[in-house]
């Protein structure tokens, strides 16, 4: 995956300036950064759900933003899971899963739910399948968001701060299943506050700030040896708290 001058501009102000990554299959990059630095916005431009202003996104050889391009079939290869869960209170867990594979993939009911509960089972929550939203942890509804993204078989799953409205107790599972995709070979981008998982997790950590890319690195380089004074002071206050 390449992303090449990404720019992405609102109301006349530049918010992503000049954006450069290159993803490898297998590929975990944690984005770090402060509130405002432009995080979730790049991920919603990869996944096309903001349109960038300029620039080029490849997946797998094709650039998914070119002009005249099917966006709702290149989305297709772009799992991506909010902090918010986005579930939908009348349908089960189950539900919630197979609905997309229904209405986009176009499955039969049986296909649809044999891998709506294979999904389940991925995330840890086979025992969970009939249970509707109101009934599940935060975690558990999380977990539901991760299974109905990786159902449709993406590419490259997409994380934006999946875990900060959690309450601490939950956190633990969701990061589990995210180490789990990790280890299984998935490509990843996940933005994310949890310092641990990206030391642990990471092959590469980018921290941005003010619609830039600042530092890049392995999270030896990031963590020990950060090279960047705006990088330095970030982590030195994420240390002292």
């Amino acid at each position: 995956m390449q992303i090449k001058n990404l720019k992405k501009d609102f109301g006349g102000e530049e918010v992503l300036h000049d954006i450069n990554l290159e993803i490898d299959k297998g590929d975990v990059v944690c984005i770090l950064g402060p509130s405002g630095s432009g995080k979730s916005t790049m991920l919603r431009c990869i996944n096309l759900l903001e349109v960038p202003t300029s620039g080029e996104i490849w997946v797998d050889g094709t650039q998914i933003n070119a002009k005249g391009t099917d966006i709702n079939k290149e989305r297709e290869q772009l799992g991506m899971v909010f902090q918010q869960f986005n579930l939908f209170p009348h349908k089960t867990a189950q539900g919630n899963v197979e609905l997309a594979l229904r209405k986009v993939r176009k499955l039969s009911k049986e296909k649809a739910s044999d891998i709506a509960v294979e999904q389940l089972a991925r995330v840890g929550l086979a025992d969970r399948a009939d249970f509707y939203p109101i009934q599940l942890s935060g975690g558990q509804q999380q977990r539901v968001a991760i299974a109905r993204a990786l159902a449709m078989e993406p590419k490259v799953m997409l994380f934006d701060e999946v875990t900060s409205s959690l309450d601490p107790e939950l956190v633990r599972d969701v990061l589990n299943v995210m180490r789990d995709l990790a280890q299984a070979g998935m490509t990843m981008i996940v933005v994310t506050h949890e310092m641990g998982f990206a030391r642990e997790v990471a092959d590469r950590v980018v921290f941005m700030d003010e619609g830039v890319i600042v530092e890049e690195g392995s999270p030896e380089e990031i963590f020990e040896n950060p090279q960047n004074e705006r990088t330095q002071n970030f982590l030195g206050h994420l240390n002292e708290q």
